[in-house]
């Protein structure tokens, strides 16, 4: 049945909205949006030491790690969480009104964090109390983009304008790591500065020149569901940020009351979310999407590539930073800035592979791509693996510029699936489901592959830390207390730009009743990275052996979705009820999921 004439929603454009001064207007609005949200949620990692100094605190002393994790995986966390609700908001107010709103809090929240006015834990808990607030602001910039774009396009340069603000968002990562790296080194709150110029300047032009191409869908929120989604996810990406905490004498925090507590009360509450969206008339997530296998198994696929890409960026930095840039003749206060450099290999086969995969997969279809890229992604983590430690940089450069054009390859095509597999109403809600599978995944890579990158330690680090300090003159009690310090101190350490050894010998004043040439050996350059190298090694076996397998499940996944008509027909995918920019096609009303259409 369709809906009767006075109510049948319409997609059609504005006059002018279809030509190209509207479509590159609002393709070149968004991209920086989505480009500054995915800066902002990497630009502090390679920042962190400069920060930390300049609010005058020691992240790694006893209960302030704490304060480390919250900076890193906070800001992922909200992004996680709220899309799907953004977007929804988008859908039903209008999508460009709640854009604009989100690049206002962002910049806000930009300006606010630059001027932390305390010190130590009041200065931190500042700081990351305001990168929350921003994350609200780049979550309503990620949620609405991709569905300004799908309605501003149509559908024969769909994939091309996804592609490139998809890869906007993957580039916006990587760079972070250099532009953090850069703007730290002159100061450290310029790494909110820079946001501000470009914010307040994006913001008056989205307020100027975007408009709503799309009829508003109007209806009431899922309080419940917004409720039960929010807090249940919320609870499960805590519980990881506490499992990589030690606890109890463990080197992690998995046995911890709490952190089982809230992975469990997590999952009940998702489990009654699910319940109540299969009954209430306006749900805030259309279950009845996941019907259509492209929107279904894509996102699963993007779901496996981000927690495989999100741990990987972690792994690689502690690699550089904590082994072979000081091999290689690097001061531990500048391997940030570097570690940043030496993977410029991986940005640049992303902004190489993105638009062009995109602009394929408009002419070719997407599941040929987004599957070849897949299985790429997952040659270039057995490649790593079977890397030696102290490698020869050219074929590590090799192997991340693969990596880069594999995630490339990947992410445009999938999400122009995506988004093409939805009805035009659902654009703002399916952009957000999109956004919550990928940062989703981010945050719990992070989780997963340092849980098991610090099992890999565990097993062999404390017995040759212990036997490494013993043999340059440290007690035999003090070298077995350091050696059995939770080895989540020694990856922070190394990534925050200090020397391992120092930082743990100093707490006992071990190095005061030692020789000249032995505090020298114990900390040069050299003497970590050789110590840590066997068991480091032994984790990133465990490690990229897990981000292959999680490429082929993606890969399967790619697979499973189907053909797409659309890349050859120019028409919609049969079975989709996708409408196109500029035709009136009568849609049913939304219904709750399991009722018949």
């Amino acid at each position: 049945m369709t809906d009767p004439p006075q109510t049948r929603p319409r997609t059609r454009a504005p006059a002018g909205a279809r030509g190209d001064r509207y479509k590159w207007t609002a393709l070149t609005n968004t991209t920086a949006a989505v480009f500054m949200s995915a800066l902002d949620g990497s630009i502090v990692l390679i920042a962190l030491p400069a920060i930390f100094r300049g609010v005058h605190l020691d992240p790694l002393a006893p209960g302030n790690i704490a304060y480390l994790l919250w900076m890193i995986m906070g800001y992922r966390l909200v992004q996680a969480v709220l899309v799907v609700t953004v977007g929804r908001l988008g859908d039903m107010y209008g999508r460009v009104r709640m854009y604009n709103s989100g690049f206002a809090v962002f910049t806000f929240a930009s300006i606010l964090l630059s001027f932390d006015p305390f010190d130590g834990g009041h200065g931190a808990m500042w700081l990351i109390g305001w990168r929350l607030v921003q994350a609200v602001g780049g979550s309503i910039l990620t949620a609405n983009s991709a569905a300004i774009l799908t309605d501003a396009f149509p559908e024969e340069q769909r994939g091309f304008a996804l592609g490139i603000n998809q890869v906007a968002g993957l580039a916006g990562m990587f760079i972070g790591l250099v532009a953090g790296g850069l703007l730290s080194a002159w100061d450290w709150r310029a790494v909110f500065w820079v946001n501000v110029p470009v914010g307040v300047f994006f913001t008056v032009w989205a307020y100027r020149t975007l408009r709503e191409t799309s009829r508003r869908e109007g209806g009431r929120i899922d309080w419940w569901g917004n409720l039960t989604f929010a807090v249940g996810l919320s609870a499960v990406l805590i519980a990881v940020t506490f499992g990589l905490q030690p606890y109890g004498g463990h080197t992690m925090g998995w046995t911890n009351p709490l952190v089982d507590g809230l992975i469990a009360g997590g999952l009940v509450l998702l489990a009654a979310f699910v319940v109540i969206e299969n009954r209430v008339s306006a749900p805030m997530i259309q279950l009845s999407l996941f019907r259509q296998r492209v929107f279904t198994f894509g996102n699963l696929a993007g779901l496996a590539i981000s927690i495989g890409r999100g741990g990987m960026q972690f792994v690689l930095i502690i690699w550089l930073q904590g082994i072979w840039l000081p091999l290689h003749g690097y001061d531990y206060a500048d391997t940030p800035l570097w570690a940043g450099i030496f993977m410029l290999p991986l940005t640049a086969g992303f902004l190489a592979a993105g638009p062009v995969s995109g602009y394929l997969s408009d002419r070719l279809g997407s599941r040929g791509l987004a599957t070849g890229g897949a299985l790429l992604f997952g040659s270039s983590f057995l490649g790593l693996m079977v890397l030696p430690i102290d490698f020869s940089y050219w074929i590590f450069a090799v192997l991340i510029a693969l990596n880069g054009i594999a995630s490339g390859m990947f992410a445009s095509p999938n999400s122009s699936s995506i988004m093409g597999s939805v009805p035009a109403r659902s654009r703002g809600v399916a952009s957000g489901m999109r956004a919550t599978f990928q940062n989703s995944g981010t945050a719990v890579s992070i989780g997963v592959f340092f849980s098991l990158m610090i099992a890999g330690l565990a097993g062999s680090l404390p017995h040759t830390l212990t036997a490494g300090l013993q043999q340059q003159g440290v007690p035999a009690g003090i070298a077995s207390q350091v050696g059995r310090l939770p080895p989540v101190s020694s990856l922070f350490a190394a990534q925050l730009g200090v020397n391992p050894i120092q930082h743990l010998l100093q707490p006992s004043g071990a190095l005061t009743h030692l020789t000249a040439a032995q505090q020298q050996a114990l900390t040069g350059r050299e003497f970590f990275p050789n110590l840590i190298s066997g068991p480091f090694h032994s984790g990133l076996v465990v490690v990229f052996a897990f981000g292959a397998t999680l490429a082929l499940l993606a890969a399967i996944a790619s697979v499973l979705r189907g053909a797409n008509p659309a890349a050859k027909t120019g028409g919609p995918p049969t079975g989709t009820p996708t409408e196109t920019l500029g035709t009136e096609v009568p849609v049913e009303p939304n219904r709750p999921y399991g009722q018949e259409r």
